[in-house]
C-alpha cells in the first residue's frame, strides 16, 4: 500500500488536525483485544502511549475530523458556520488510508475519529460509520477506535457504530441546559442524553449476551465519556462536578473530561480573546474528578452552594481534610480502608498496603513512608500508636501555612496571594466576573440531566 500523502490530503490533514485539538475527551483505550490471524494490529488494556502537543493535550491517537464544516452555529465553537475559517472534509477512504499508513509506519496505536454536522446529524453518523466499517471489514484493522456519537443521529446508525468502536463519546458540550441555550440554541439536552442513554443500555445488553454467546460481537467494549467545556459560561464549579456525578449515577460513564475554553471567537456571551485560559480551574476539577470515581467522595462534599468554587491554592482533597479538621487525626492502624482514602498524601494503592500490612503488626511512619505514603502531606492528618510524628498545633491555619510549603507549583501571581488562602470566586482564574442571580442557581443543577 502506498502511505505517501498527497499534497490535497496533506492538507486536509493539516486543516482537520488542527480543528480537532479542542477536543480532548480521549485518553487510553481501557480495552484490550488480541491480534487475530488474518487482521492488523491489536489493543492493549493498559493503554495506548502518549504523546502530547504543545498545548499539553493529548494526541496519541490518529486525531481527526471528519470534517470541520458545521451546519451550526455554537457561539464557543471554532468551527461554527458563521466563522470564516478553511473548510475540509475526508472521504471514508481517505481516513483509511491515512490511519493504515500512519499505523504502519509506527506512528500511532489507534483512531480518535470526531467530526463537526454535514448536512445533518445522520448523513455524518453515516459517514462515520462506513469510516470505520471499511477500517474493520475491508482493511481489517483491530487497533483501537474511538469515535464520537453524533446527537440527533438515529439508533440505527449509532447501534451499528457501537459493534465496530470500542469506545464511544457524546460531547455534553457545557454544564447546564441554560447555558447550552445560550451559546448553542440549536443543539438541546435531550438531543444529547438520548445517544448516551442508548450506549449505555447497549453496553448492559451486550453485557448479558457475551454470557449467553461466547462468540457475540462486543459493543462498545471500552465504555463511554463526555466532554464539559469549563470556563465559557458562568456555571459555578459546584454546578459542574454535581453534573458530573449524576453522569456517573446515571449513565454508567467511563469518564467526564473538562476542557478549558479557549478563546477563539469575538462575542459579548463569552470570555473576550486575551483572556486567561483557565488551567488551573480545569486541574482542580480533574482532581475533584478523581475524588469523585476512585476516592469514595460526593460532589456535595466537596463544594455546596455557600462555597460554590475550589481552591486554587489547595487540590480538592487537601482543601475537604482543612474544613473538616473535627474528622482529624485518625489512627492509621485501626481506620478503615475509606478513611485512610480521605488522608491528604494517602491513595488508593497506599491505602491497601496499609491495610495489608497491619495485619503483621503495628505501623510506624518509618513504615507508612516505605509504604508509599506522602507523609508531607498526611503528617498532620494521622496518628501512629496514638502519637504524632512531632507534636504541632492541630489547627486549620497553622495546617494550611505548612501544606501551602509543600504543595504543588502554582503560578506566581497565586502565590503571592497565599497568605491568607480564601475560597476565590469563580473567575479569579481568568479576571472576569459574570453575575448569576442567586435564585437561578438551583435551577441551573436542578432537572438538567
Amino acid at each position: 500500500m502506498n502511505c505517501e500523502l498527497t499534497d490535497t490530503i496533506r492538507d486536509k490533514l493539516e486543516i482537520l488536525a488542527d480543528a480537532a485539538k479542542y477536543d480532548v475527551a480521549c485518553t487510553s483505550s481501557g480495552s484490550g483485544r488480541a491480534g487475530k490471524g488474518g487482521m492488523t494490529g491489536n489493543t492493549f488494556l493498559g493503554g495506548i502511549c502518549h504523546s502530547f502537543a504543545k498545548d499539553g493535550r493529548c494526541i496519541s491517537l490518529l486525531k481527526i475530523l471528519l470534517s470541520n464544516d458545521c451546519i451550526y452555529d455554537c457561539a464557543y465553537c471554532v468551527n461554527r458556520s458563521s466563522n470564516d475559517v478553511r473548510r475540509a472534509s475526508f472521504t471514508p477512504q481517505e481516513i483509511c488510508h491515512l490511519t493504515m499508513g500512519f499505523y504502519r509506519r509506527n506512528y500511532i496505536e489507534g483512531l480518535f475519529l470526531s467530526s463537526a454536522v454535514i448536512r445533518n446529524p445522520d448523513d455524518t453518523m453515516e459517514l462515520i460509520y462506513q469510516t470505520i466499517r471499511k477500517l474493520r471489514q475491508e482493511y481489517h484493522f483491530n487497533g483501537y477506535i474511538h469515535v464520537k456519537a453524533i446527537p440527533g443521529a438515529s439508533p440505527e446508525l449509532i447501534q451499528k457504530t457501537g459493534f465496530l468502536a470500542d469506545r464511544m463519546s457524546v460531547n455534553l458540550e457545557l454544564p447546564t441546559s441554560q447555558s447550552l441555550q445560550q451559546l448553542a440554541p440549536a443543539k438541546t439536552r435531550k438531543k444529547i442524553l438520548t445517544p448516551m442513554r442508548q450506549v449505555q443500555e447497549g453496553i448492559r445488553a451486550n453485557k448479558n449476551d457475551l454470557i449467553l454467546y461466547r462468540n457475540a460481537p462486543e459493543f462498545v467494549p471500552a465504555g463511554q465519556s463526555t466532554q464539559v467545556i469549563v470556563g465559557a459560561t458562568p456555571d459555578s464549579d459546584y454546578e459542574i462536578i454535581r453534573v458530573s456525578q449524576a453522569l456517573y449515577d446515571r449513565f454508567s460513564l467511563k469518564r467526564v473530561f473538562y476542557s478549558a475554553y479557549v478563546a477563539v471567537n469575538e462575542d459579548k456571551k463569552l470570555p473576550a480573546i486575551g483572556m486567561q485560559t483557565p488551567l488551573l480551574r480545569e486541574h482542580r476539577l480533574y482532581q475533584a474528578d478523581w475524588l469523585l470515581r476512585f476516592y469514595g467522595f460526593r460532589a456535595e462534599e466537596l463544594l455546596s452552594e455557600k462555597t460554590p468554587n475550589f481552591n486554587v491554592l489547595f487540590d480538592p482533597k487537601c482543601n475537604w481534610a482543612l474544613h473538616h479538621m473535627e474528622f482529624f487525626p485518625i489512627e492509621v492502624n485501626r481506620a478503615s480502608y475509606y478513611d485512610l482514602l480521605r488522608v491528604p498524601g494517602i491513595g488508593t494503592v497506599s491505602a491497601r498496603r496499609i491495610v495489608r500490612a497491619r495485619r503483621m503488626g503495628a505501623l510506624s511512619f518509618e513504615n507508612l513512608r516505605k509504604l508509599g505514603v506522602v507523609l508531607k502531606r498526611a503528617v498532620y492528618f494521622i496518628l501512629c500508636g496514638g502519637k504524632q510524628m512531632y507534636p504541632f498545633p492541630m489547627t486549620e491555619d497553622y495546617i494550611a501555612r505548612n501544606l501551602l510549603d509543600v504543595g504543588e507549583r502554582l503560578p506566581e501571581q497565586i502565590k503571592e496571594s497565599a497568605g491568607s488562602f480564601r475560597q476565590l470566586s469563580l473567575f479569579d482564574d481568568f479576571h472576569m466576573e459574570i453575575p448569576v442571580k442567586e435564585e437561578e442557581r438551583s435551577g441551573r443543577i436542578l432537572g438538567q440531566l
